[in-house]
């Protein structure tokens, strides 16, 4: 009897799958992964994974027992090859997995660097999946050069690992400012001057030319005539989402995998979440690539496919942690056109409004200025902006 299969096994297909059975749902699942592992976290790859704080064990979400526990079939290492939407039909090479529903959370792939700038060379990694974590951690020995390609929050998180453990670290960003399409300036103030007292060294407004090396990346020559002399190299220049399975099956595609308000494609027997959907939020079709949306947005489809019918509606949030600075963010920051700052002692939190409207929030090691920011944009309020910046205001009072 087909059931219900999911192919992408990170944290919203592992999500949807738990979900189904939390619900009650005791026909077929298949889950689908085509790394080795079962179902990991990613955010913790590039902080405490790679500093060497986190072993691999605890990198699980669940163990593995979990799945066969709750009779969930766990497929690692096994890649799809197509989906034949017509016969409701994975395939995995000549194997045919029948399906009654379809979900796709296939995730997002890494950008590379070209191969005509270098990009082919060895010692060139990216940051998104654990094989590439386990390929380049020898790389991080005291002493060697990193160039870390591209200043959001994968390559931040890359470069304090690496100076934490002894290494030469540049960061090359060709845009005007680090966190240029993420952060306010006063946040990208904060993180640069983080890095740079651990030595960090930041290039802004600098473009790669090419890389270069015989075989293994040596050096860098950038756009303004200079050269660097490096070890290695991190790419960490954004993520695609993973559609191609999508594509290939004839399902819409908008800036990744078009679904509706319930998570459905525009086949109805197939659905997707996590950070390869796309999906209407106030009015524009977004993506959020976030470890909080893809449980979310995966829990949602779940009871979706089982009837409930239910509209999802995100609350976004993020996080980063870099050195001992724990960054939150809650909320979307588009179209601000106003930023508060507080600080209050050794908290810092930047408030970003749009006329009257507040819209979203950057706390950095103010776990209660992040927390009350989260539960203004959840009852869709707007703070006293001369409240926020005056450090003696109980926070707390801002939700009376």
């Amino acid at each position: 009897m087909a059931g219900i299969v999911v192919i992408g096994a990170g944290q919203a297909g592992s999500s949807l799958v738990a979900k189904l059975r939390t619900l009650g749902f005791d026909g077929e699942v298949t889950l689908i992964g085509d790394e080795p592992v079962p179902p990991y976290q990613r955010p913790p790859l590039s902080k405490a994974y790679l500093l060497g704080t986190m072993d691999l064990e605890r990198l699980f979400l669940r163990p593995e027992s979990y799945y066969s526990d709750n009779n969930i079939t766990l497929r690692m290492g096994t890649p799809v090859t197509r989906i034949d939407a017509a016969a409701k039909t994975v395939w995995l090479g000549d194997e045919a997995v029948p399906y009654e529903h379809l979900a796709l959370t296939t995730g997002a792939e890494p950008r590379r660097l070209p191969a005509a700038i270098g990009g082919d060379l060895d010692g060139i990694y990216g940051v998104r999946r654990l094989a590439d974590i386990d390929t380049m951690a020898h790389e991080f020995a005291p002493g060697r050069r990193v160039l870390i390609v591209g200043g959001g929050y994968i390559g931040l998180e890359a470069a304090a690992v690496a100076a934490q453990k002894g290494l030469t670290v540049t960061v090359l960003e060709a845009a005007p400012r680090i966190l240029g399409r993420v952060a306010a300036p006063e946040t990208a103030d904060f993180m640069r001057a983080l890095h740079t007292s651990h030595g960090v060294t930041i290039r802004e407004g600098v473009g790669l030319t090419r890389l270069t090396g015989e075989g293994r990346v040596s050096g860098a020559e950038l756009a303004d005539g200079s050269t660097l002399e490096v070890d290695f190299v991190i790419a960490g220049i954004g993520i695609n989402p993973a559609a191609a399975l999508a594509e290939a099956a004839g399902l819409t595609l908008e800036n990744g995998i078009s679904v509706d308000d319930q998570g459905r494609t525009s086949d109805p027997a197939i659905w997707s979440a996590g950070d390869c959907a796309s999906f209407v939020y106030n009015g524009a079709r977004i993506r959020l690539e976030s470890v909080q949306n893809a449980i979310d947005q995966a829990e949602a489809v779940a009871a979706n496919m089982l009837g409930a019918a239910k509209p999802y509606v995100p609350m976004p949030w993020f996080w980063s942690d870099q050195y001992d600075v724990k960054l939150q963010i809650a909320g979307l920051n588009t179209g601000y056109d106003r930023i508060v700052t507080r600080v209050a002692g050794a908290a810092r939190s930047h408030w970003y409004f749009a006329g009257d409207r507040f819209l979203a929030v950057d706390a950095m090691n103010d776990p209660r200025g992040y927390m009350v920011g989260k539960r203004l944009l959840e009852q869709g309020k707007t703070p006293d902006p001369a409240a926020l910046e005056n450090p003696e205001t109980d926070l707390k009072s801002l939700l009376k």
